[in-house]
């Protein structure tokens, strides 16, 4: 018996550093020549478990040491575009924190120039269409930011948007007004994770002060109903990762999740993996887990495929959004 194809549908939101897998976290050590504390990748898999974002952020830094060189960017990504594509994912817009290099010695260039190595033959390949975005580590400074959009300028041909990241507890969208206007200056398309640990007027705050066109998570919306009206009538979009809200504890169970509160308010939601490597499930994986959590039917799983295309920055490419929208329609559960 055949299995059947997976629903075709977009991530909008994933961290490339969080596909690292244990198997490939240790060949990349071994080529470079980094030792891990760990004695095979069962121990590093059961490493993988975490109470809170902060013990995971912990880990997700440290493991960064295995990426060095170009090609161990163009592997990380060319090994996330071959598991998104056997999950169904027609196109990817892809988060890298090039902060997170650029501070233990990897030039920006590096990291950019190794990812965009695999990007610019996704579609060949794998038949993925992708997008790169830049994000700001928003437990760094201000001034940090500044100088990782100053850095890079001379790569924006490569670079769609701009995305905001990490512990987001304390550090509140406006600490980042004047690297998101001068992202708008250069023609940047602009996000930000908001409302997953912080509150939601953190979603408010991104929408007003940054200018997102889309809200990463803003899950924490639900607790403020003319918020949620907003963002229904004016339909800005929001990546939800249910999987990554209960390893990080954001939610108890999956059932919890307001994911089907969010589809009945009208408001334009997405499924999407985060850092799959870490929190146990790819792209289909969470369209599986939300599916069987929730009690979701086939037209509802249907309107978040549509919503991820709709909601993805293909505006350059208004004909593989109306194709991968037409594919979704036509898709026989």
């Amino acid at each position: 018996m055949s299995v059947p194809a997976p629903l075709p549908k977009a991530e909008l939101h994933l961290h490339i550093e969080g596909t690292l897998e244990p198997e490939l976290a240790f060949a990349l050590a071994a080529r470079n020549g980094v030792t891990l504390p760990y004695a095979d990748t069962g121990e590093l898999r059961a490493a993988y478990r975490f109470g809170d974002l902060q013990s995971f952020l912990d880990l997700y830094y440290a493991l960064m040491t295995v990426l060095r060189t170009a090609e161990d960017f163009t592997d990380l990504a060319d090994a996330y575009l071959e598991r998104a594509a056997a999950q169904g994912v027609r196109h990817a817009e892809i988060f890298f924190d090039p902060q997170a290099h650029t501070s233990r010695g990897v030039p920006i260039g590096t990291v950019i120039e190794g990812l965009t190595a695999s990007l610019d033959r996704a579609e060949e390949r794998y038949g993925v269409s992708t997008r790169l975005i830049l994000c700001f580590l928003r437990d760094e400074s201000a001034e940090s930011a500044l100088a990782t959009l100053e850095a890079a300028k001379p790569y924006l041909d490569r670079i769609t948007g701009v995305g905001l990241d990490s512990a987001e507890v304390g550090h509140p969208p406006a600490k980042f007004r004047e690297v998101y206007e001068e992202a708008a200056r250069l023609g940047l398309r602009r996000v930000a994770h908001a409302g997953e640990e912080g509150p939601a007027a953190y979603v408010r705050e991104a929408l007003d002060v940054l200018g997102v066109e889309r809200i990463d998570h803003g899950l924490r919306c639900v607790e403020d109903p003319e918020l949620v009206e907003r963002l229904a009538r004016e339909r800005i979009p929001l990546t939800l990762c249910p999987l990554s809200n209960v390893r990080l504890r954001v939610i108890d169970t999956l059932a919890d999740h307001p994911l089907r509160t969010m589809l009945d308010a009208g408001l334009l939601v997405t499924v999407n993996s985060d850092d799959p490597a870490y929190f146990g499930g790819y792209a289909g994986d969470n369209y599986d887990a939300v599916r069987d959590a929730l009690a979701l039917e086939p037209e509802q799983l249907r309107t978040l495929a549509r919503h991820s295309f709709e909601a993805s920055f293909l505006d350059d490419d208004e004909p593989r959004r109306a194709r991968c929208l037409a594919e979704v329609e036509a898709y026989e559960f």
